[in-house]
C-alpha cells in the first residue's frame, strides 16, 4: 500500500515531462466559455481530517466538493494521518459531496498494463458501491497526477473528466482527460497565498481547480490548515466565484 511518502513522489520529473507532452499533443478539447469564475476543490486520497474539516468547511459556505477515493487505501493508519474507509465514503456523498475515482490500488496508471487497468478501476468501483456509493464515479484523479496515453481511450470510455495538476486555470480549449489543477500543500504561508489564483480567475473567467489532501491542525506537506483552507474557500466565495464539484460544473459547461 502507498504511505505518505510515496505521496512526496508525486509530481516527479519524470511525470511532468510526461503530462506536459500529453497536454501538448492532447487529444480532442472543448472550448471552455463562461462568465462567470467557476471553482472546485478537490481531494485525493480523503483523509479523516478532508471529511471531518475541509467538507464542513465547504458546507458552512454554502459549498460542495469532490473527492478521489482509492479503495485500496480504505481505512489505513499512516503515522500523519488514517484514510477514510466506506462508512466516510457514504457520509460524503450523503452530505451532497461529489466521490470521484482515484484506481483502487493507487499505482501509476503506467505502472499498470492495459489489461489490468480496467480490472483496478471495477474494483474501485464495486468498492465504492459496497459503501453505499449507488451510481459508479464518472469523474477522475491521477495518482501521482501521472497520466499516461496509452490509457486514454479507457478513461474515455468511463469518465467525463481525468484531473492532473499543471497549475492553470483551465479557460479556452481544454482537454477534459487532462484537466489542470492547482495544488493547496505546504508551507501554510504559500497556500494562504492561493488567493491570487482566485483574484486571477474573478478578473477573467475560467474554471479554477484545487486539489489538496488532508486538513488538519499539523498538516502533512501535502496539505494546509482548517484556517487556511477556510480562507481560500471563503475569498472565492467573496469574488462572486461559484463553487460546485466537478461533475456540476461539467453539467453547467454542457460537456
Amino acid at each position: 500500500m502507498p504511505s505518505l511518502s510515496d505521496i512526496g513522489r508525486h509530481g516527479g520529473l519524470a511525470d511532468r515531462l510526461a503530462n506536459r507532452l500529453i497536454w501538448k499533443f492532447a487529444g480532442p478539447r472543448r472550448i471552455l466559455k463562461t462568465e462567470i469564475p467557476l471553482v472546485s476543490f478537490t481531494f485525493d486520497d480523503v483523509p479523516d481530517s478532508a471529511l471531518r474539516e475541509g467538507a464542513a468547511i465547504l458546507e458552512r459556505h454554502g459549498a460542495r466538493g469532490t473527492f478521489y477515493i482509492a479503495g485500496g487505501l480504505a481505512g489505513q493508519v499512516e503515522p500523519e494521518r488514517v484514510l477514510i474507509g466506506p462508512e466516510g465514503c457514504r457520509e460524503l456523498a450523503e452530505r451532497g459531496h461529489e466521490v470521484g475515482c482515484h484506481t483502487f490500488s493507487h499505482r501509476r496508471v503506467r505502472d499498470m498494463s492495459l489489461a489490468e487497468l480496467p480490472r483496478d478501476l471495477d474494483r474501485n468501483t464495486a468498492y465504492l458501491a459496497g459503501s453505499g456509493i449507488t451510481a459508479p464515479p464518472v469523474n477522475f484523479a491521477f495518482p501521482y497526477n501521472a497520466a499516461w496515453p496509452p490509457a486514454r481511450a479507457e478513461f474515455r470510455r468511463r469518465f467525463r473528466s481525468c484531473r492532473a495538476a499543471g497549475e492553470t486555470i483551465n479557460r479556452g480549449p481544454v482537454d477534459p482527460l487532462m484537466l489542470k489543477a492547482v495544488e493547496i500543500r505546504q508551507p501554510d504561508q504559500e497556500a494562504r497565498a492561493l488567493t491570487g489564483w482566485i483574484d486571477e480567475v474573478a478578473r477573467s473567467p475560467g474554471w479554477l481547480v484545487f486539489f489538496t489532501h488532508d486538513i488538519a491542525a499539523r498538516p502533512t506537506p501535502y496539505g494546509c490548515t482548517p484556517e487556511t483552507f477556510e480562507h481560500l474557500v471563503a475569498h472565492a466565495v467573496a469574488r462572486g466565484c461559484t463553487v460546485l464539484p466537478v461533475d456540476r460544473v461539467l453539467d453547467r459547461l454542457g460537456w
